[in-house]
């Protein structure tokens, strides 16, 4: 098997969990903003696709190197064998980014990019005309970040957020990998009951029962590489194997969703039927504030409205208020709410025992943490 420079990307504030993930699953990392580095094969790509929950996608890193001229950009490309990744019938589209650089012209970079690969394409495989493109698809990026250029090879496709179980979603629907994120952070174990107060679609109790399950979150998805002749089929079967023995089916998890939309309640319900949870979670039609329970040492993880219109802001703020005041009949219960409500532990009425920086889309927002009296969580 070959060996390939990786690279796990992930949204901002996330490059610590993916990494973790990424070492879990037996790869040493090197993280940099937004991105998570690794060496690894073809069974590695494989098994960080099935396997990457907070990760955006999995690529490989072709190349990298200075580009302050277009010629520079075009000999450097050239010169990389292409041969080892690309067939001669593939087809290679080609994006691109440049941030900070003299070569500041997006399509420029990717016409020029394509044209070397062409040009090595055609000596390689001794081709006079042109490449017909026939075949499977590798998606190329050139990123060039002050003057350095990056080649990558898209391995996922479809971002991996892209679980393929949410059939239907609401107006301001919750990323999987963010909503996978916020039940890492809170180190929530099947062991403990699980709510979600504003559960929307239901993507953070899916992603709760995923992980509470040890599910592979894209065991029932495709990925662009596994069109790619070199990516053996075998792989991919083994993997996905190795994915349903570790599968824990039979784990009892107490997982609840609710909203006071009804018909965020029914999409909610078509999804868990979609991932296979529909007779695993409970979602209703309920207030937040009306939350009640007998159980003990539970974990509500929550993203409730942000507010963005006129009078919304004030009724969401009641919501919080009235619901802090709830969870004072709970000390054993610790609750995470990720707003983006500057306020809110004043709202909520206590302050949060740990808060942190994430980023919902391009929404800055911040995870609070309360944690419960006499958890069983390991620190």
């Amino acid at each position: 098997m070959s060996k390939f420079q990786l690279v796990a990307t992930s949204a901002m504030g996330l490059e610590s969990i993916v990494a973790q993930e990424v070492q879990e699953l037996g790869y040493e990392t090197r993280v940099e903003n937004g991105k998570v580095y690794f060496e690894g094969d073809e069974t590695a790509i494989a098994r960080c696709n099935l396997w990457l929950r907070v990760a955006d996608r999995v690529k490989i890193v072709v190349a990298e190197f200075p580009a302050h001229t277009f010629d520079q950009l075009f000999e450097s490309t050239k010169g990389i064998e292409w041969e080892r990744y690309l067939p001669v019938d593939a087809a290679f589209p080609v994006s691109g980014k440049s941030v900070k650089s003299k070569l500041y012209s997006v399509p420029d970079c990717q016409a020029i990019v394509k044209k070397a690969i062409v040009e090595r394409m055609k000596f390689h495989y001794k081709r006079l005309g042109f490449l017909d493109e026939s075949g499977a698809t590798y998606k190329i990026e050139v990123s060039i970040l002050k003057d350095v250029a990056t080649l990558t090879i898209d391995t996922s496709g479809a971002g991996l957020h892209k679980r393929g179980y949410r059939q239907v979603q609401g107006e301001a629907p919750l990323k999987e990998t963010l909503a996978a994120a916020l039940v890492k952070i809170s180190k929530w174990s099947p062991s403990r009951p699980f709510v979600d107060v504003f559960c929307g679609s239901g993507t953070i109790p899916l992603e709760a029962a995923m992980i509470g399950q040890n599910i592979a979150p894209g065991y029932n998805r495709e990925f662009i590489s596994e069109q790619w002749p070199w990516m053996k089929a075998k792989i991919w079967e083994e993997i996905r194997d190795e994915a349903d023995s570790l599968a824990k089916y039979d784990q009892p998890i107490e997982i609840s969703g609710s909203d006071i939309d009804h018909k965020m309640v029914k999409i909610a319900q078509e999804n868990a039927l979609e991932a296979g949870f529909g007779d695993l979670i409970t979602f209703k039609q309920m207030q937040a504030t009306d939350f009640t329970t007998r159980l003990s040492d539970g974990v509500i993880i929550s993203n409730p409205p942000y507010g963005e219109r006129i009078g919304e802001k004030e009724a969401i703020e009641k919501v919080i208020h009235q619901l802090g005041q709830v969870m004072k009949d709970y000390p054993t219960w610790s609750v995470y709410m990720l707003s983006s409500m500057e306020n809110f532990e004043e709202v909520y009425g206590k302050k949060a025992t740990k808060k942190r920086k994430l980023f919902n889309g391009f929404i800055r927002t911040d995870y609070y943490q309360f944690w419960g009296q006499k958890s069983k969580r390991e620190e």
